[in-house]
């Protein structure tokens, strides 16, 4: 029988061969853009595993690209290429909900982060940590362990790590995300945010907020696009009651709205009516291509 230090040997090995297969699609992504002239910027993913420790590589399964909005329509033709079919990019036109600060501000700031035989553009630190909090929250803080790109970065930040950059250049409402954000990584992965503008976060957190995260980490049924439920009666009675009774923490954030607001629920009845169209259109093209085999 195989010893655990085998299986997470086993398991670092596959981790760590993702990683390298993605580095080079990175490689590959940048010079297809170049060649047209399109400078993106790469989110989440490997720029998020740029803080990770070697022993715990961050894998994703795609390419987040960001482009400008003059750019995208030009790069949207570019991802969807026969040379790129195979680098699975996921392209943002902008950055949309994902933050509030001007495209050429993010751009301006942007780093070049060596990579293999090349440099890929990156977002600054204070930038990205800003983005992988709100990724996180828009997600509904499903999936804890997304919380480590939040706590590599936090922790592996260097001596210039402009705070002001991260808080104050978004308004009050989004500071407070962000707060809480980095609050429930140190109440639940031990995040030392002692002598950050956030110190004490942990303990400044809204009830309905640990109590959202709590029941989605245990719950049994997580959530799935309608296209994948559909065919399948009880998960799709079950990802459309989600639906109607939408996460609290997305909710809140499509809205723009306060986590110290005192209830969720105009939040979520918002959420849930918006929602109707999108999964409308991913269940009748998911019918659409069953009946045509």
């Amino acid at each position: 029988m195989e010893t655990a230090a085998t299986e997470i040997n086993d398991e670092f090995r596959w981790n760590l061969l993702q990683k390298n297969i993605l580095e080079r699609n990175a490689v590959r992504a940048f010079a297809l853009f170049r060649e047209a002239r399109i400078e993106p910027l790469l989110i989440k993913g490997l720029a998020a595993g740029k803080y990770y420790p070697y022993d715990r590589p961050r894998v994703s399964v795609d390419l987040d690209l960001a482009v400008s909005d003059t750019n995208f329509f030009k790069a949207e033709e570019i991802a969807r290429s026969e040379a790129a079919q195979d680098l699975a990019i996921d392209l943002h036109r902008e950055l949309r909900h994902l933050d509030t600060v001007p495209w050429d501000s993010l751009f301006s700031s942007s780093v070049m982060m060596p990579l293999r035989d090349a440099e890929i553009r990156i977002p600054r630190p204070e930038d990205h940590l800003r983005i992988v909090c709100l990724h996180w929250l828009t997600d509904g803080g499903r999936v804890k362990d997304r919380l480590y790109d939040v706590y590599y970065a936090v922790t592996h930040r260097d001596a210039t790590f402009d705070w002001d950059r991260f808080f104050t250049i978004v308004s009050p409402t989004r500071q407070r995300w962000l707060e809480c954000t980095l609050g429930l990584t140190a109440k639940y992965l031990g995040l030392d945010i002692s002598g950050t503008p956030a110190d004490g976060a942990e303990n400044r957190l809204p009830r309905w907020l640990t109590e959202t995260v709590e029941r989605e980490w245990s719950a049994e049924i997580k959530f799935e696009p309608m296209e994948v439920a559909v065919f399948d009666r009880k998960k799709f009675l079950h990802q459309l009651g989600r639906r109607l009774n939408p996460n609290p923490i997305w909710a809140t954030v499509q809205a723009e709205g306060s986590f110290d607001a005192p209830t969720r629920l105009h939040f979520k009845i918002a959420n849930a009516f918006r929602r109707i169209p999108d999964s409308y259109r991913r269940i009748t093209e998911a019918l659409t291509l069953r009946s045509r085999g």
